[in-house]
């Protein structure tokens, strides 16, 4: 049975101090997690989400936000040792991401930071905090977790530094990372703690690595080794292959091994797909829902974007190339049920804050709620990273009709005036009469979606679909628009310099999209994230599938002649636009950009 969501107006949130922990009555604290973003309790921050779930088992936790790590160490120090272990986790964002632009250039702000402001967390959060934790207190556990943790549980290609890392066990020393979304994981860990268990018994938990000292250790795969990856660009790219297949699959059964010098990382396999019941329960908890009262009148960007938005689901089958959500969350989706929803949108609605707009009914992307396999048996057999690429798998059901049902039921409610989709939306997935749903109601004068290029060669490596597919979107969003009596804009979003993307491909696109009358904005430089595909096609040159040669635009100057295509327009752009494609004999591509 669904839990319903609990009246909140007296929830309390989970202490940051020792003032607040002598409040809560607490002489000691099982679980301290240290987190590199603000402290808001809402279910779309996870630092909020795995407390909640901890404390819902029991567990007296505490919250320690964004510490200071440059002076005396005192917001390490101040709650002392926990009972259990030290939770660690970088926050939503990888923290170099949060930090550095594609052009590795300091970025002036950090969303989730009381007013946008930069510099209170460090580079590599996770490794900066585990480090001095281990320091501080070398007889508790520290557990890693989250986003940057995740990406970072095997030798992975570090752009930042341009060079490849071992594990991220190795340079935290932390003892147990857990991947992926990882609350099973954290529970499992945190009642064998209390149950007494050692950690060597600790480490048959599902979806947790850890280091091992035998480096025979058995495993189900042995991969190649750090120092082979570190040797051979080549082995990096096959390693790379294994890993995305297993975290692809339905149910995992396969325990992955690789030796790091005189250890090896070990990462057991996953626990199965969260069920509905358990999804609802996650969203049940008693969240306040709001920032925590230290940050009294100061706003949080990120915040202030998802503190009326709903998330329906966890996965995504889409399998872009560049994307971390298959090895985080996977391709199969688990959904919440229509109540639980449904609660929550009336739990937002009775927000004194609330003007009636949810500003987004989504999740990795937003229309495939509920979807699945046809025939599950073949969804267990498949390996495939991808069920949309080369073309929509023949075994997936793609009926939209029970989140159409859902956006109906929704708009219905009592204090509900619109709902948007904020998620980004598979166009090549969406069925008609799903598009004629979303535009006539949940568009909020701009709809934003993905087709990221206009060469097929290009979006063949993105795992994207053809060009000729958004054109088709289009039409039918102008068709849509017309006969609803509506004046709404289309947003398309494109990438340059991913690898085996050219300058050539980029005058192709301006071109394309010119003809189209779009003068791009949303737009951004190919960043090579830890271990995803584009990312080893951009470091090994190698495409991992098929080992095919794949070059790259690597310096700044490749990298801005081709973001100049973007902005053709622009008449500062013009002259570096034409010399260029005069240099690569491509003077044909010049009147077809600028005619006069």
């Amino acid at each position: 049975m669904t839990a319903s969501l609990p009246n909140q107006k007296n929830n309390r949130f989970l202490p940051t101090s020792a003032k607040e922990v002598k409040a809560w009555g607490w002489d000691s604290i099982d679980i301290i997690l240290f987190s590199g973003d603000a402290y808001v309790d809402h279910p779309a921050f996870g630092t909020a989400m795995i407390a909640r779930v901890l404390e819902a088992e029991g567990f007296k936790v505490a919250v320690v936000p964004q510490p200071n790590w440059r002076d005396d160490l005192r917001d390490f120090k101040k709650l002392g040792k926990p009972n259990l272990f030290f939770a660690v986790t970088a926050g939503v964002m990888d923290s170099m991401v949060n930090h550095y632009t594609a052009g590795k250039r300091l970025r002036s702000n950090d969303a989730y930071t009381p007013e946008g402001k930069a510099g209170f967390r460090p580079d590599r959060a996770t490794t900066v905090y585990s480090t001095i934790l281990k320091e501080l207190f070398p007889d508790v556990p520290v557990v890693i977790g989250g986003i940057e943790a995740s990406q970072r549980r095997l030798t992975h290609y570090d752009y930042w530094d341009d060079t490849l890392h071992p594990s991220i066990l190795v340079d935290t020393k932390a003892d147990f990372l857990t991947y992926g979304m990882a609350e099973r994981a954290m529970v499992a860990l945190a009642k064998g703690m209390q149950a007494g268990k050692n950690l060597e018994q600790l480490q048959q938990i599902p979806q947790i690595a850890y280091l091992s000292n035998d480096v025979n250790a058995p495993v189900d795969i042995e991969l190649a080794s750090h120092q082979a990856c570190l040797a051979s660009k080549k082995v990096q790219a096959q390693n790379f292959k294994i890993f995305e297949e297993e975290s692809n699959r339905y149910q995992s059964d396969n325990r992955l091994g690789q030796v790091v010098g005189n250890q090896k990382v070990i990462i057991n396999p996953p626990y199965p797909i969260i069920s509905t019941p358990e999804l609802d329960a996650l969203y049940s908890l008693p969240y306040t829902r709001q920032p925590h009262p230290r940050y009294k009148g100061k706003t949080i960007p990120a915040y202030d974007m998802i503190k009326f938005s709903v998330t329906m689901h966890r996965g995504c089958f889409g399998g872009c190339s560049f994307c971390t959500i298959s090895a985080h969350q996977g391709k199969f989706i688990a959904s919440r049920s229509e109540a639980s929803i449904l609660k929550e949108v009336e739990l937002i609605a009775q927000d004194a804050q609330f003007k009636g707009y949810i500003s987004d009914l989504g999740g990795p992307s937003a229309n495939m709620y509920q979807l699945r396999g046809k025939n599950l048996e073949l969804c267990q057999k498949c390996k495939k990273p991808a069920c949309l690429h080369p073309s929509i798998c023949k075994n997936l059901d793609t009926n939209h009709a029970p989140l159409i049902d859902l956006y109906r039921k929704v708009r219905a409610l009592p204090g509900i005036k619109k709902a948007t989709i904020g998620s980004g939306i598979r166009y090549d997935l969406a069925t008609p009469d799903y598009l004629k749903e979303v535009i006539e109601h949940h568009v909020s004068g701009r709809l934003k979606v993905a087709p990221e290029h206009t060469n097929s060669e290009v979006l063949n490596l993105m795992r994207k679909p053809s060009f000729d597919q958004f054109i088709a979107f289009e039409q039918l969003f102008r068709q849509l628009n017309q006969a609803a009596g509506l004046n709404q804009q289309l947003i398309p979003y494109f990438i340059s310099s991913h690898p085996g993307c050219t300058a050539t491909h980029m005058a192709d696109l301006a071109i394309t999209t010119k003809k189209m009358r779009f003068q791009l904005e949303q737009v951004q430089d190919f960043t090579p994230t830890p271990m995803t595909l584009s990312t080893e096609m951009y470091y090994t040159g190698y495409h991992p599938y098929t080992l095919q040669k794949i070059t790259t635009a690597k310096t700044l100057q490749q990298k801005n002649e081709q973001r100049n295509f973007f902005f053709w327009y622009k008449p500062e752009n013009k002259a570096a636009i034409v010399r260029y494609l005069k240099q690569i004999g491509r003077p044909d591509l010049i009147t077809k950009i600028y005619p006069r």
